[in-house]
């Protein structure tokens, strides 16, 4: 991400509006909520309930895609749009038409003032493996000024988490070897889909994305080759008018190209013709009944499209093979060039299928590169760069891994980037504390019950290594200490319940917006720190939490002291029915 330097200074620095670029997308204003959050604002400033300290969790109740965990992004944007939030006057006109005529003109006067400088926000590190029930966000502040924060607040947190947990997802069952790229901008929903989806792809463990435009505000690594448009816009080699090609050390020129690219297609078409028995007697040389056949006729459009891009391109050569046909056509005409190129000191990047069965035809490719390599001895010539693409997902990948492949890079759009599997994560913010008095929401679905009061959270961990739980605690009870045994229960189940003694204690939430408090202030991390920090966070975690068929849920936990609490609230708040 883009950020002033001066964003990671002191903290008179970092509380200043003017240090913190505004959120990525400009739509991201105060007014970007929904309409009740002002017309409850205003009720409160009625009331003269509006400066009233309250504190809020921004959380989730259920982990996405079938999985237990979740990965925790748009801190960095929420932060964004608190460092920015002052209303504009024609903003402010706005509302004065929207809401009821009867609203009073102080009430306006008192927008005007907002400025979220006696707000406070503490939150987990964006990036982090996070649970249900955990507050993400902790936001202290005026009730009315705070409840204006609710509707962008989760809109910024919740579908960057949701993406950012499908992108790891993917990277978890591709494997760490494979380059993930991040393909989904045609598919995105909308321009600010797209721009989101490839940050949070990338923070959730992707390589690089082909959208331009996320390249250069957010420092995203680039990757893309030509469309089948490209294959099918010529029609032979004769449209070539520059053939000329200098060697990668300048030291020779090519003068056609073209015709070294002929050549080379003719050998390997005479290899094949006249030592056929040859290679395939040979152990080293197992080439498939299916290569037989693959040096009849090219496509010459094909090659021609090849050699052109090539000669635009001679260290970027990567070649889209599925136009016609990817064995008889594709491979061929990909290899005499990348043969020509090597001849002038260039090593040709690779392919990409984007059609077909991608385990059987990345083998084949596999076996196929192997022999010319051998047979004509050009050095790392069987390592060339498979790429496949083609409405891949979650579930395509598990496939592939369990048919074997030889695929070096995927290229991931649609289910990705659309979440394809599920819309939302489901963020709530909820009011856990009025004028120093917790409270508490309660719902005939267990899983609704919010947990009352200001919190400090912690992540225990055992003597492997592994995180073992995370427990919530309230915010004057001691933390825990690593040796010594707590209690850790359940928020609602009375019978489960454990003690733990942790080897490691790690407090979560951190304060990233301290208001008018004397607190410090962590500072924003890039978003490649971001990213690494996804990655390091999810080897940490226990493989039977993470792995994608039936995992393991992860234990979130209260003290025993926030259990009396719940409950009691529980009790108080609830009616007491009456039976006549």
């Amino acid at each position: 991400m883009e950020t002033n330097s001066n964003a990671n200074g002191s903290n008179e620095e970092q509380n200043s509006f003017s240090p913190i670029h505004g959120p990525m997308n400009p739509m991201v204003s105060p007014l970007l909520t929904d309409l009740y959050q002002f017309t409850m604002a205003y009720a409160y400033w009625k009331a003269g309930k509006h400066l009233d300290r309250a504190v809020f969790d921004l959380y989730f109740r259920k982990n996405p895609f079938g999985g237990e965990y979740t990965i925790f992004g748009g801190l960095e944007e929420c932060i964004r749009f608190i460092a920015n939030f002052k209303f504009k006057e024609e903003e402010i006109s706005f509302l004065r038409s929207t809401l009821p005529s009867t609203c009073e003109d102080g009430f306006f006067d008192y927008l005007r003032g907002i400025d979220c400088s006696d707000v406070e926000v503490y939150a987990i590190c964006e990036g982090s493996v996070v649970f249900p029930k955990i507050p993400l966000l902790r936001v202290e502040g005026p009730v009315a000024a705070v409840q204006l924060l609710e509707t962008p607040f989760v809109n910024l947190v919740n579908y960057a988490s949701l993406v950012a947990t499908n992108a790891a997802r993917h990277r978890f069952v591709a494997g760490k070897s494979k380059l993930l790229l991040e393909f989904g901008l045609r598919r995105a929903q909308g321009p600010d889909g797209g721009m989101s989806a490839s940050k949070y792809c990338y923070m959730g463990g992707f390589d690089a994305t082909s959208n331009v435009a996320a390249g250069k505000l957010f420092g995203i690594p680039l990757r893309g080759t030509h469309s089948h448009a490209f294959v099918t816009s010529f029609m032979g080699p004769d449209e070539i008018v520059d053939k000329a090609l200098r060697s990668s050390d300048g030291s020779v020129t090519c003068e056609d190209f073209v015709s070294l690219v002929q050549t080379w297609l003719s050998k390997l078409q005479e290899l094949l013709v006249s030592s056929f028995n040859r290679i395939i007697s040979m152990q080293a040389f197992q080439w498939s009944n299916s290569l037989r056949g693959i040096f009849g006729e090219t496509n010459q459009s094909e090659l021609a499209a090849f050699t052109s891009y090539a000669l635009a391109f001679p260290n970027n050569f990567l070649a889209l093979v599925d136009t016609y046909d990817v064995v008889r056509s594709g491979l061929p005409n990909f290899c005499a060039v990348a043969l020509a190129l090597s001849d002038l000191g260039y090593k040709a990047v690779g392919i990409r299928l984007d059609s077909g069965d991608l385990a059987y035809l990345s083998i084949e490719a596999r076996k196929f590169f192997c022999a010319i390599e051998k047979e004509f001895n050009v050095t790392g010539f069987g390592k060339t760069a498979i790429t496949a693409s083609n409405d891949l997902n979650e579930e395509t990948l598990d496939a592939l891994n369990k048919q074997g492949h030889e695929v070096d890079a995927f290229g991931i759009g649609t289910y990705l980037v659309t979440c394809y599997s599920q819309a939302a994560l489901g963020c709530v913010f909820k009011l856990v504390v009025i004028n120093n008095q917790p409270r508490i929401k309660l719902s005939e679905d267990g899983s609704k019950v919010s947990i009352p009061c200001k919190k400090r959270c912690y992540r225990l961990y055992g003597r492997d290594g592994y995180p073992l739980v995370d427990i919530m605690t309230g915010e004057n009870e001691p933390p825990p200490k690593v040796a010594e045994r707590i209690l850790c229960r359940h928020p609602f189940n009375e019978s489960k319940r454990a003690y733990v003694v942790p080897q490691h204690v790690e407090e979560l939430l951190n304060c990233y917006w301290r208001g008018n408090s004397d607190k410090a202030r962590e500072a924003l991390p890039p978003l490649k720190k971001i990213r690494d920090r996804c990655i390091e966070q999810i080897d940490q975690m226990r493989p039977d939490h993470m792995r994608r068929l039936n995992p393991t849920p992860y234990k979130v936990s209260v003290s025993t002291k926030l259990y009396d609490l719940i409950h009691f609230l529980w009790l108080n708040e609830a009616p007491v029915g009456e039976l006549q």
